[in-house]
């Protein structure tokens, strides 16, 4: 089995990276192609890693639409088809790349595993493009494999046929055991030029998606404002490298004492950040997973999720990008922490990766 792994964001890295290297301990056909969706994060992860790519597209533009994108990715990947000779295609998640690449060897015949398949919030914008994406690529993968139940349930629901679905836990988990060793190492506040002893709390933020741009990021800006206004509780928050995210946070936040504006920080450094820190702002995906390993409530700054079982578990609220009730919501968990050390984590217990490959070997 020739396996071709093709991705482009950093997220993606995170999540495939635990079955790359199953897929090696194994000794099989691996081919790694980048995109380059997120040139600097991604290169981040591929040496948290330690991969190396055998094809890197170097696709990465300033403000490309996706639509642009989308056109470059399709016109690389026939060369890549032809060089390679893939047996199976494997993509991840709900990007850009992922969608393109997935209908890319859709029209050439070439069989389609989807990693973490099965999210949906059923809201054709939200979150954009991601929801679209992701049912896309349910209708183009020959071979599904979910993080949780639910997702499992979506897609029986959507005719796909049983046999072709494995419930394999979220690879994120077992990204997050590869490399807990290194997140000690981490003195973030020798990092920020903080002494831990002058703050009470932390709250950990992030802000990428792209229906928060604009309005959202504003909301939220202004939240962090008003919890700032207490001198005993520190933010951090690693900005995102889009333009129309960085202006505006460093516009609205640069020049608060306890607020940190950082730039974006490798994988375990996040880690070590979330680890540390009493509260989550975010509207990112992947840190609704993360969470609950550190046994941190999240605040999800997005009105839908296609991650409800954090919300039923109890680490995840929805609050929208409305700054009156993330103020309200951070300043109530900061106030009464939620007991969250004894419920199970839901996203898996981190052999996603084995039981992927392992599904993959019988076919």
């Amino acid at each position: 089995m020739k396996a071709l792994f093709c991705f482009g964001t950093r997220p993606e890295v995170i999540k495939m990276a635990p079955v790359i290297l199953e897929m090696r301990n194994k000794e099989l056909d691996v081919v790694i192609c980048v995109t380059g969706q997120h040139r600097e994060m991604l290169q981040q992860m591929l040496e948290i890693f330690s991969l190396q790519p055998d094809f890197d597209l170097e696709l990465m533009e300033a403000n490309q639409s996706l639509n642009a994108l989308s056109g470059r990715i399709f016109e690389s990947m026939d060369k890549i088809f032809e060089e390679v000779i893939p047996d199976i295609v494997l993509v991840q998640g709900d990007t850009t790349t992922a969608t393109i690449i997935a209908q890319a060897a859709f029209y050439k015949k070439i069989k389609i595993a989807h990693i973490e398949a099965g999210l949906r919030t059923y809201k054709k914008h939200s979150p954009f493009p991601e929801e679209i994406n992701r049912q896309l690529i349910s209708k183009l993968a020959d071979y599904h494999f979910t993080p949780t139940s639910g997702a499992t349930e979506n897609l029986i629901a959507e005719g796909i046929d049983q046999s072709s679905i494995c419930e394999s836990g979220n690879t994120v988990v077992d990204a997050l055991k590869l490399i807990e060793k290194t997140i000690h190492n981490f003195d973030f506040f020798g990092e920020l030029g903080v002494k831990p002893e002058e703050f009470k709390k932390m709250i950990l933020v992030t802000g990428h998606r792209r229906e928060n741009v604009g309005k959202g990021i504003q909301e939220l800006c202004q939240a962090l404002i008003q919890l700032a206004r207490d001198p005993e509780l520190l933010i951090v928050f690693p900005v995102h490298l889009n333009p129309n995210i960085k202006k505006v946070v460093q516009d609205n936040l640069d020049g608060y004492e306890n607020i940190k504006l950082l730039p974006p920080v490798s994988y375990d450094q996040m880690l070590a950040l979330l680890k540390h820190c009493d509260l989550v702002i975010s509207d990112s995906g992947g840190i609704q997973e993360e969470a609950p390993a550190f046994k941190k409530p999240v605040i999800v700054t997005r009105e839908f999720t296609e991650r409800y079982e954090a919300v039923e578990a109890g680490f995840s609220i929805l609050t929208g990008a409305d700054s009156i009730r993330i103020i309200q919501v951070a300043q109530s968990l900061l106030l009464n922490a939620p007991d969250l050390q004894n419920i199970t984590n839901p996203f898996g217990d981190g052999k996603a990766a084995k039981r992927i490959v392992d599904f993959l070997e019988k076919l």
